[in-house]
C-alpha cells in the first residue's frame, strides 16, 4: 500500500488525466443518453450507465493489473529479481494487486460521486448488502489478472491485447445477464448484475436466490484457482525456456 501511495504522489497527473478521460466518456454516455434517449426511461438509463461504465473502470484496472507489472518488470529489468524472493512470484503479484485494487476503489468511490453528482440521480448504495458480492466479483477479476500475467511472462509485451481486452471487459459489463444469460459462466457479469439491482431495484441480500449465490461464489473461487494454476504453469514454462527475463 505504501509503494502504490508512493507512485500515485510520484505520477500524480498520470492518475488525475485517467480520472478526467474517464469522466468524459461518462459525460458522452450521460449526454447521449440526454439527446438521443428516450426521455421516460432516461433515468433508469442513466443509472445503468453509472453502474456499467464504474464496472469498466474497475475490472480493466483489476484484471489487466497483473499483465502491467511483469510487463513493467521486464521492461526495468527487474522480473528475475522478484523470483530470487523465497515468498514466490505469484504471492509478490497476489499483494500488489491487492493493494492496487484497494486504491483503484478509492478512486472508483470518487468517480461515483462525481457521476451522481452529474447526472443528478442517486443509486441504491446499500454497503452491507453490496461489499460481499463486490468482493466477490474482484476476486475473479484477480483471477483474470493472474490469467494475463501468465502471458506477459511468456510473450513479455502484450500491449495490443490489453488494448482490445477493454472492449471485451465493456461487453462483460455492460450486457445484462436477462440478454445473455449464458454469461452467467464469464468472470464479473453475475457480481455486476447482483450490484445492479441492489443499486438501481433496491434489492437486498435477501431477494436473491441459491442459484445466484452459488454461481456468484462457484464463479470466485473458480478463475482465482485457474488463474493462478495459469499463472504457475506459465512461468514454469518460461523458466524452462529460458526466457524469464528477456526482454
Amino acid at each position: 500500500m505504501k509503494r502504490e501511495l508512493i507512485l500515485i504522489k510520484r505520477y500524480w497527473m498520470n492518475t488525475l488525466s485517467m480520472i478526467v478521460s474517464f469522466y468524459i466518456i461518462f459525460l458522452a454516455m450521460f449526454l447521449g443518453i440526454q439527446v438521443v434517449g428516450d426521455p421516460s426511461t432516461a433515468e433508469l438509463n442513466t443509472q445503468y450507465v453509472i453502474i456499467n461504465y464504474i464496472f469498466w473502470y474497475l475490472t480493466m484496472a483489476v484484471m489487466s493489473g497483473i499483465g502491467w507489472v511483469v510487463m513493467n518488470e521486464v521492461t526495468l529489468g527487474t522480473l528475475e529479481q522478484l523470483y530470487m524472493s523465497p515468498l514466490g512470484a505469484w504471492r509478490i503479484f497476489l499483494a500488489r494487486i491487492v493493494s492496487s485494487t484497494i486504491v483503484e476503489i478509492g478512486i472508483v468511490i470518487v468517480m461515483l460521486i462525481l457521476s451522481m453528482l452529474t447526472a443528478g440521480t442517486w443509486l441504491n448504495l446499500d454497503i452491507l448488502s453490496i461489499f460481499p458480492i463486490f468482493v466477490l466479483t474482484i476476486i475473479s477479476m484477480i483471477g483474470v489478472s493472474f490469467m494475463i500475467a501468465g502471458m506477459a511472462v511468456i510473450f513479455k509485451q502484450i500491449n495490443s491485447f490489453l488494448q482490445i481486452s477493454q472492449f471485451i471487459f465493456a461487453g462483460l459489463t455492460f450486457v445484462p445477464l436477462s440478454v445473455a444469460p449464458f454469461l452467467v459462466f464469464f468472470p464479473v457479469v453475475k457480481g455486476v448484475d447482483m450490484v445492479r439491482q441492489i443499486a438501481i431495484h433496491n434489492y437486498t441480500l435477501a431477494d436473491f436466490s441459491l442459484m445466484d449465490y452459488t454461481a456468484l461464489i462457484l464463479n470466485a473461487i473458480v478463475y482465482l484457482v485457474l488463474g493462478i494454476i495459469v499463472f504457475s504453469r506459465c512461468e514454469r514454462h518460461a523458466m524452462e525456456k529460458g526466457i524469464l527475463g528477456q526482454h
